[in-house]
């Protein structure tokens, strides 16, 4: 990507007598903008749940564009993006050889456990 910006200070005169607007150019295009993920944490939740995807040039425009889109009744106290090219997943394929090691450690479950019987809600 390449852009070119012109910057200028109070007082200076730009020798081609154009405005800063025909100077900002960028040869990237809007189908060329990075895909990314959006996380909304709701009012009543402590943690970031998926709201959807967007494409966007960079971060704070996803940020801008995520809150137009996800959050339009004010339901959202935060948003995070993440350049979905970051994003890295186990395959759903390999779930089961994956997730296997995890079954010959019975002591992880509260199986083994004498709960009091003033414990109601476990």
């Amino acid at each position: 990507m390449q852009l070119f910006i012109k910057k200028y200070y109070y007082g200076d005169i730009p020798d081609d007598n154009s405005g800063g607007a025909d100077n900002i150019t960028s040869n990237k295009n809007e189908k060329d903008w990075p895909l990314w993920e959006v996380f909304i944490r709701s009012k009543q939740g402590l943690d970031h749940k998926h709201a959807g995807s967007l494409h966007a040039a960079d971060a704070q425009m996803a940020i801008e564009n995520a809150r137009d889109v996800y959050t339009r009744r004010n339901e959202g106290v935060s948003i995070w993006v993440v350049e979905s090219k970051y994003i890295h997943a186990s395959n759903p394929d390999d779930a089961e050889s994956f997730y296997e090691p995890a079954t010959d450690k019975i002591y992880r479950h509260p199986t083994f456990y004498d709960l009091p019987d003033e414990l109601k809600h476990m």
